[in-house]
């Protein structure tokens, strides 16, 4: 059933004539994000407008952000999908965004997806810098690194890739983690913190009691 709908939704993106075969992306991007993401970057790569699509859709993620009525229009789930779904074209055709961009932001608000879209960007991207030869490494930990420590860290992670890949490598704060960190580098994810050790021993407590 899944696999139909994605057949479907690579259909509504592209108009080309070969839409029965989707192109595989380089990187495997894994939920339901994943799965719009690779049926999007099918669409666009059939259209030859991946490059387009990632700016609009960074762009399209930048406005929501800043823009707290078109927020409220992506994330409330009270509104009608037609109403979203217009808004979109609207938006979209204002934008003057490419046709697959358009028709995958009226899709996902027909189907009631628009509030993973944040989701689906963040995917899209990870392909996209696959695509580039990049890959992408987030970092989180409970206080900021130290510009020593961030070296020392970047330079095991480029362990983790190939010669002729680049790392990109962005830090993030979270107190709630309580130390230690988490890592986020390509499809790969490992949760070193101190608030998940502190889970596993209560859960191993608790049941014990």
């Amino acid at each position: 059933m899944a696999s139909l709908k994605l057949s479907l939704l690579t259909r509504s993106l592209s108009t080309s004539s070969m839409v029965s075969q989707m192109v595989k992306p380089p990187i495997q991007v894994f939920g339901i994000e994943g799965r719009y993401a690779h049926a999007l970057f099918s669409a666009a790569s059939k259209q030859k407008q991946i490059d387009n699509v990632e700016k609009e859709l960074k762009s399209f993620q930048e406005s929501s952000k800043a823009d707290p009525k078109l927020k409220e229009l992506v994330d409330n789930p009270t509104i009608r999908r037609e109403t979203k779904s217009l808004a979109m074209k609207q938006i979209a055709t204002a934008a003057k965004y490419s046709s697959t961009t358009s028709n995958f932001l009226q899709l996902l608000a027909e189907n009631g997806r628009l509030r993973k879209l944040d989701g689906m960007i963040n995917a899209y991207n990870i392909i996209m810098a696959a695509y580039r030869g990049e890959v992408t490494c987030e970092i989180t930990t409970a206080t900021p690194l130290k510009p020593d420590q961030q070296q020392k860290l970047e330079a095991v992670l480029k362990a983790f890739v190939k010669p002729n890949e680049k790392i990109l490598v962005t830090s993030k704060v979270n107190p709630a983690i309580l130390g230690g960190m988490l890592v986020s580098i390509g499809d790969k994810y490992v949760d070193m913190s101190i608030a998940t050790k502190i889970k596993r021993y209560t859960d191993v407590i608790s049941a014990a009691v």
